[in-house]
């Protein structure tokens, strides 16, 4: 009896309290989406981005709010109050002012960013005050359809879509390999030539896209044309990092068995593969390069992720307990200025993509690493309130880190990779990326592995000035000309 009172006044006291809550109405019209709704609904709010939708989530301050919906109708309201997933605080805690709002409801059609996922529908930017009154609502209508992203081709610049029957069977549906495909000048002036082929992975956030827009810079290495091919690792949980995953699929395979295939199939290639990319990118490079060490000529990888998870950042994910905290109690960050001065840290990053819940670089990161759970998500690497670092999700990252793959595996990788990867990286990373470089620089010395690192100085972003690309083109050129000697091929 008494267990029931106190349920029943629990129930009412939530009832109560969140009839009081702040609330916020959103619907949207017939003429973005002219059928019954099922999925997630976020709402944006940000007192210093007049776009709150273009918030850099983890980093720009940012008040954020989603709720789970089924099957509502063009303009029939759904409520977002303090029963909804929230960060940093629930609605009626929010501090009192005036604020940029948009609101976005998410079909999930494999479009990455949810503010950005062409088809999603969104609503304009307003500004409101929320003033003391929690029973001030406010209400969004959400008109507007993320246009779908549209490729322009030139002589030189082309879309390549692959067809993949492996991530096809995965995602039960049609899917490709999407990349740009930039073709040197030489192409067309010697129709009987075949030329090497440079693979580049874009970092986290960027696509292929772009390369129709400044696909201007010369398809060289050094002085070597070759076929730019510019991979597009995005999926709706962020970047695939083209590693096989059990939640994004089979993407390095497909790759490697499916699309290069089909690419060398279609344009002039002489079997010199090469690989570069930066940040994601960087770490996806090294990743095909070690996995797939027989197809690929040589990897020059710049700035990679994460390559050895005893330095996630400060983290030592196989001893330290929390990934929030270190052993003082201080927060950890998660980006810094100049490897030293914290601009974000990791607490605030998992907590808002616990509600920004796809697509983001630390769920990113989770959908490659992590196992699929019960509830079709990826395990989480932390819990979200509290940091505690989940051991047993640990245990399936452990596949995916490089340097423990490597110095476990180097007696049989040796005689396909020495020699074959360079990676270079600036001292004053902002993401702290070259601590892990430099634990995998020592223990790739202690098996005696012919490795090549180099250090800039700068960090995540300024690093990549003319000299430090120079000397990355002219490793992969180094590379590529050793394997004309070695193959009796002539450079074309």
């Amino acid at each position: 009896m008494i267990k029931k009172i106190c349920c029943l006044l629990s129930f009412f006291l939530a009832f109560t309290l969140n009839s009081f809550a702040q609330q916020f109405k959103v619907a949207y019209s017939p003429a973005s989406l002219n059928q019954s709704f099922t999925g997630k609904v976020f709402l944006y709010l940000s007192k210093n981005n007049p776009q709150p939708l273009t918030a850099s989530i983890g980093i720009e301050p940012l008040n954020c709010f989603a709720v789970e919906v089924k099957g509502i109708k063009p303009g029939e309201s759904i409520v977002i109050d303090d029963l909804a997933t929230s960060y940093p605080v629930l609605p009626s805690e929010m501090e009192r002012g005036v604020y940029y709002i948009q609101a976005v409801w998410d079909l999930n059609l494999g479009g990455r960013a949810i503010a950005a996922s062409p088809g999603n529908i969104f609503s304009t930017p307003q500004k409101i005050v929320i003033g003391k009154d929690l029973k001030q609502s406010f209400t969004l209508l959400a008109d507007q359809v993320v246009p779908e992203l549209v490729f322009q081709e030139t002589e030189f610049i082309k879309e390549f879509k692959a067809p993949t029957r492996l991530l096809s069977n995965f995602y039960q549906k049609k899917f490709t390999l999407d990349a740009a495909v930039q073709l040197p000048a030489e192409y067309y002036k010697n129709p009987s030539a075949k030329f090497p082929v440079l693979f580049i992975v874009t970092g986290f956030g960027g696509d292929h896209h772009y390369m129709s827009v400044t696909g201007k810079m010369p398809a060289v290495i050094g002085t070597t044309p070759v076929i730019r091919v510019f991979l597009d690792g995005n999926c709706a949980l962020g970047h695939t990092a083209y590693a096989n995953s059990d939640n994004n699929g089979p993407w390095g395979d497909a790759l490697t068995q499916e699309f290069i295939p089909l690419l060398e199939k279609q344009y002039r290639c002489n079997g010199a593969r090469l690989l570069t990319g930066h940040s994601s990118g960087g770490w996806s490079v090294l990743w095909l390069q070690t996995h797939y060490p027989k197809l690929f000529l040589a990897t020059a990888s710049s700035s990679p992720d994460y390559v050895d998870f005893r330095k996630f950042l400060n983290v030592n994910l196989y001893k330290d307990s929390s990934l929030f905290y270190d052993a003082k109690g201080r927060l950890n960050p998660g980006g810094t200025v100049a490897g030293r001065f914290p601009f974000s840290y990791l607490k605030e990053m998992y907590q808002v993509e616990h509600v920004i819940s796809r697509g983001e670089q630390q769920r990113s990161f989770e959908a490659v690493f992590s196992k699929k759970g019960k509830d079709g998500i990826p395990e989480s690497i932390c819990d979200p309130k509290t940091g505690s670092i989940n051991q047993h999700t640990v245990e399936n990252w452990k596949k995916y880190d490089i340097s423990l793959y490597l110095r476990n595996n180097w007696k049989d990788l040796k005689k396909d990779l020495d020699g074959k990867i360079r990676i270079s990286i600036g001292d004053e990373d902002n993401f702290m990326l070259n601590y892990p470089v430099r634990l995998m620089n020592e223990e790739m010395k202690a098996v005696q592995a012919a490795m090549l690192f180099k250090y800039y100085p700068g960090d995540h972003f300024t690093v990549k000035t003319a000299g430090y690309m120079a000397d990355l083109s002219g490793f992969l050129e180094e590379k590529y000309k050793q394997w004309l000697l070695q193959t009796g091929q002539q450079a074309k």
